[in-house]
């Protein structure tokens, strides 16, 4: 016996076919939900901890800015002090330039000879005074010469002039004062030791 099949199969076939689409198509849509969010989860954990990391580097970039301020401080009070202590130094080691010249111009000035003004610059010596003769005043500049201490005199000017009644030889000279190096003291040796 031969079946006829009345139905409208194609009918069928088209709303299965229907339902299959809309099955496969809220699957694929469902699918693709999961994936768009996971794909946002991901990108969104990876920007929230490249934040964390940002805000990290900026607190420590603060932190860094103290300390180089601090450090740029402290090399500025080096520098101070370092200049400081030059100066102290300098100043210590010219310290007996001056009692030296005192000495030497007592040493050295010759009878007849008197100072009207001395005045030092550095190393640099200007001397003015009265003479009773020129030989005088060349005897003074032999002395300056044969000084340890004293070296270079040149005169500058002499020229005949009266005080209190008397002729006498105004004179200018300069010279330099000489920069001696204190000798090295000998080690102390400490007690106890054999030596």
């Amino acid at each position: 016996m031969i079946r006829v099949n009345l139905l409208p199969h194609r009918a069928e076939k088209r709303r299965a076919r229907q339902l299959q689409f809309i099955i496969l198509g809220g699957i694929s849509l469902a699918l693709g939900i999961v994936v768009v969010g996971f794909v946002h989860v991901a990108i969104s954990t990876q920007i929230s901890y490249q934040e964390r990391r940002n805000e990290y580097l900026k607190q420590e970039i603060v932190e860094l800015d103290k300390q180089i301020a601090e450090i740029k401080k402290l090399r500025e009070q080096t520098q101070s002090l370092l200049a400081r202590k030059t100066v102290v130094e300098n100043l210590q080691s010219t310290r007996s330039s001056v009692v030296h010249l005192m000495d030497q111009m007592l040493r050295i000035l010759p009878d007849g000879v008197y100072l009207k003004g001395l005045k030092q610059t550095g190393n640099k010596i200007s001397l003015t005074g009265f003479a009773q003769s020129n030989a005088r005043v060349s005897t003074l500049m032999r002395a300056i010469e044969d000084s340890p201490w004293l070296d270079s005199p040149t005169l500058v000017e002499v020229h005949a002039s009266t005080a209190a009644g008397a002729r006498l030889s105004e004179f200018s000279l300069n010279f330099n004062l000489t920069v001696q190096e204190a000798p090295a003291s000998a080690p102390v040796k400490q007690a106890g030791t054999k030596g």
